[in-house]
């Protein structure tokens, strides 16, 4: 069950001094651009993969350097990865691109192929993706 959450104007100041490699997101320069720079109708990413019995840290290991590089591409706007504390080696991961365009190029870069070719022999089913756009805040 999906459930919307409305958080209070204090959430989203703190929200917006979170920092991402010593750059403050609402300063809204270098990789990871900030969160000013995400538009109504920027394209977001929900994506899930679980690793096979017992490759969990091998999965874990070639997942990590993702961070680095994909917050590095100047056209990623936000970039998560999360492992479930109930479940490792079940990863999720969270990205915004300003457009669809934007993001086929991400995937297209070879590091991410490279990791794409490694989830034969270390993932379970692939990867569940699930194609988003990021809607207007509503208005206080």
């Amino acid at each position: 069950m999906i459930r919307t959450v409305r958080l209070p104007a204090a959430a989203l100041l703190l929200a917006g001094s979170l920092t991402h490699a010593g750059t403050t997101f609402a300063q809204g320069s270098g990789p990871g651009q900030g969160y000013t720079q995400i538009s109504p109708g920027a394209y977001s990413i929900v994506a899930e993969v679980r690793a096979k019995p017992g490759k969990e840290a091998e999965l874990r290991a070639v997942t990590l350097p993702l961070v680095d590089l994909v917050r590095s591409d100047p056209k990623n706007l936000v970039y998560f990865l999360q492992e479930n504390r109930e479940a490792p080696g079940h990863f999720i991961f969270y990205e915004i691109f300003a457009n669809e365009a934007d993001f086929e190029a991400h995937n297209a870069m070879p590091y991410v192929k490279e990791w794409f070719a490694k989830l034969l022999e270390l993932a379970d089913g692939g990867v569940k993706v699930m194609r988003m756009e990021i809607l207007a805040a509503p208005a206080e």
